[in-house]
């Protein structure tokens, strides 16, 4: 789909457009579950993805999980168990 350029840019909490959703599901008389007992973060970007939304990779908190994770294996590699 292509945008003007004026919304080119245009962002949202992906969290608000999930709770949103839910909200419109909930007075549907429909009972909503993200993601069970687990991290919600996976079904989240799913829904928004499945909406036509990217998800950010900075909103999604396990890419930053991921991402520290290997930064710590580089610092080690580098300057070892300090």
């Amino acid at each position: 789909m292509d945008l003007p350029d004026d919304q080119q840019d245009e962002t949202y909490n992906p969290w608000s457009i999930v709770n949103l959703v839910f909200h419109h599901l909930a007075e549907e008389g429909l009972h909503p579950v993200l993601g069970g007992a687990g991290d919600p973060g996976v079904p989240a970007a799913q829904l928004l993805q499945a909406l036509g939304i990217q998800p950010a990779p900075e909103g999604n908190r396990q890419i930053s999980r991921d991402v520290q994770q290997h930064l710590a294996e580089i610092r080690n590699a580098v300057f070892g168990d300090g």
